[in-house]
């Protein structure tokens, strides 16, 4: 009697305790996706073997050729479980207005965007900050503000590429560079300079004096931009070792005090840009060290492509001669048109806005080699379950929580139908006979609205797509127009692209091409 007794009171202490294990066990389960399975009217679903996983280490590993292989498995629309997300890829280009249109309270970019930024930058976005920012775009990313921050990135980009050239003629020897390295250094430090100011010379009894503390500073910075730079795709997944996280946050916090308000306040010629969204934000009343890494996240996302895009863009014109020579010959001809020339001991080029809207082979070379070498992952947030309407008049289901992306790199760039010999670098893809810009592209024999997607889409969009595609066209426009270039192996092979940057904007290199550039005058 007692036995039974007792086993009941044991039975009776146990019974919560295993209930509520059980209950763990079954929501672990549940959030790891095991319970998934694909209701009617929903694309298909491929949860991988992994449970919460998923596809997230192939998809890592190279996502093009994951998404190459999804699409031929499972055709031209998929979910697939990546890391505790259930992301549905749509890979029909005809059907990407669905994708781009869809209004916020269903598909939301801001969501997604939210989440990487607290990530990768340790900023927290507040309500009512997104009316700042749209209108320092709009003010000073287009029309005259873009002038204004067009001439000054000019006059940057030519203090870190001439101070150390002699102008004589026995000063014209050839220099060695890595070209990867050269094109990111010099166009990183004149962004970062035209947007966050220069030290006023005052400060340094001279003006020469305030360019070369400019020149080091901007050095230090760069130095310290790459070592971040690095670490952005690992950070980003959230998959940094010990070591690397204590690195990444030693570097977020050198950013934060260098790009500080304090110290901005002490410069000339700070962008209006980057003053307004401090302004607005200061008297919202954000927190002091919360603007200063937002100050942070403004110049990773303006700087932090614009670089590797000039490295592949001179590059793909040092490999195609002809290329290289339509672009020289059509930049002299608008140099000679402004009424200006290069020679020994003249003044420096005055590159203006207007200049620049007379280069349609350069535009096109530009656009192609965007085409080649952007390959950001475009993504929304499903707020609410809804239909989704493709093209062709299917519908699927898409579940709240989820979300929906697009990878145009693989979907549109790389489309042989959209753009014949997708992988071969064409300066003239994007020109009409005509020399007029060429927008008409087909696939099927229909016409394709979303031919090639580098700045992303919608309300994605990079609002700083013009100034950044200025700046591109600047520094190759000054480089023709100042040096001869050319390859210290004349057939030195394209490099293969570092992987783990698709979804993050322009691709890298693997590896550096070695250059060499003299005076041509």
């Amino acid at each position: 009697m007692n036995l039974c007794w007792l086993t009941e009171s044991v039975m009776e202490l146990l019974l919560p305790i295993l209930l509520g294990f059980l209950a763990c066990l079954v929501g672990g389960l549940y959030l790891l996706g095991v319970f998934r399975q694909r209701r009617p009217g929903e694309p298909p679903l491929d949860k991988g073997l992994i449970p919460w996983l998923g596809h997230v280490l192939e998809f890592r590993r190279n996502t093009l050729k994951f998404l190459e292989r999804m699409e031929k498995k499972h055709g031209d629309i998929f979910t697939v479980q990546l890391g505790g997300f259930y992301i549905t890829f749509l890979q029909d280009p005809f059907s990407f207005g669905g994708f781009v249109k869809e209004s916020r309270d269903k598909l939301d970019f801001r969501k997604v965007a939210l989440h990487l930024v607290h990530r990768v930058f340790g900023y927290k976005a507040v309500e009512g900050e997104r009316r700042i920012h749209e209108m320092s775009n709009n003010k000073h990313l287009k029309g005259e503000g873009l002038q204004e921050l067009t001439q000054s990135f000019m006059s940057n980009l030519q203090n870190m590429m001439l101070h150390n050239i002699g102008s004589a003629a026995e000063d014209r020897t050839w220099k060695e560079d890595g070209l990867f390295r050269y094109s990111y250094n010099v166009v990183f430090r004149a962004g970062y300079l035209a947007l966050f100011g220069n030290v006023p010379p005052k400060s340094e009894q001279s003006e020469e004096k305030a360019k070369e503390k400019d020149r080091a500073e901007s050095e230090a910075l760069f130095h310290e931009f790459r070592k971040y730079d690095q670490l952005f795709p690992r950070l980003a997944y959230g998959v940094l070792p010990p070591m690397e996280k204590l690195a990444a946050e030693r570097l977020k916090t050198y950013f934060w005090d260098v790009l500080s308000i304090l110290k901005m306040k002490t410069k000339d010629n700070i962008s209006g840009w980057v003053w307004d969204i401090q302004q607005g934000k200061e008297e919202m009343g954000m927190d002091v060290s919360m603007i200063n890494r937002n100050m942070f996240m403004l110049l990773s996302a303006s700087q932090g492509n614009t670089g590797p895009s000039s490295f592949w863009l001179l590059l793909f014109l040092m490999k195609h001669p002809e290329a290289m020579k339509a672009v020289k010959e059509e930049v002299d001809k608008v140099l000679k048109e402004s009424g200006q020339e290069v020679w020994p001991g003249g003044p420096m080029v005055n590159l203006t806005r207007e200049m620049l809207l007379k280069t349609p082979i350069l535009d096109s070379a530009v656009e192609e080699n965007l085409r080649l070498t952007a390959a950001p992952l475009l993504t929304r947030a499903v707020i609410k379950e809804m239909t989704f309407k493709m093209a062709d008049g299917r519908e699927y289901l898409l579940r709240k929580g989820d979300r929906i992306a697009i990878f145009p790199f693989s979907s549109v760039q790389h489309d042989p139908e959209i753009h014949p010999e997708p992988h071969s670098f064409k300066y003239d893809r994007f020109l009409n006979p005509d020399g007029t810009k060429k927008t008409d592209f087909y696939k099927a024999g229909k016409k394709v609205k979303y031919y090639t997607m580098p700045w992303g889409s919608g309300v994605s969009m990079c609002p700083g797509r013009f100034f950044a595609t200025n700046e591109l066209k600047q520094f190759v426009f000054l480089m023709l127009v100042y040096f001869e270039l050319e390859l210290k192996n004349p057939d030195e092979k394209i490099p293969e692209i570092d992987l783990s940057r698709y979804g993050f904007g322009t691709m890298q290199p693997v590896r550096d091409v070695q250059f060499r550039y003299r005076l041509r005058y």
